[in-house]
């Protein structure tokens, strides 16, 4: 099936709590742009999020840090589409050691799962 991924930095507009926490929120903005992303690619249009299934908070999430967003249709129906989501933080700022010190993971730390329904109504596929 088709995947579809994006990759961001958190900024300090994405805090929300103390200690620049990063609401759970952000990471289902991510996934609806990862699924409309998956919708245009396989239908040529945009759909509708009709619903989440299942939604997992793994770890937490802050400012500086950088998010890789994915998903994927795992199935297709007549006009639903079945996705799955997964967040990963893969960089993580290091300001321990000055203010712009970043690392890069070696093993990506799972931040967020989710799984959820999209609909593209028949008259508006153009590629299935």
């Amino acid at each position: 099936m088709e995947k579809s991924i994006i990759r961001l930095r958190m900024s300090a507009h994405d805090a929300h709590y103390g200690g620049n926490l990063v609401d759970g929120a952000r990471m289902l903005q991510l996934f609806g742009d990862v699924a409309t992303e998956l919708l245009i690619r396989h239908d040529g249009d945009e759909g509708l999020f009709a619903a989440y299934d299942n939604i997992e908070f793994l770890a937490p999430v802050y400012a500086g840090d950088y998010i890789e967003a994915t998903g994927e249709i795992v199935h297709t129906g007549n006009s639903s589409r079945k996705m799955v989501f997964e967040a990963k933080k893969v960089i993580i700022p290091r300001t321990d050691i000055s203010e712009s010190a970043a690392d890069f993971l070696d093993e990506p730390i799972v931040v967020c799962r989710a799984s959820g329904t999209c609909v593209v109504p028949k008259k508006c596929q153009r590629k299935s």
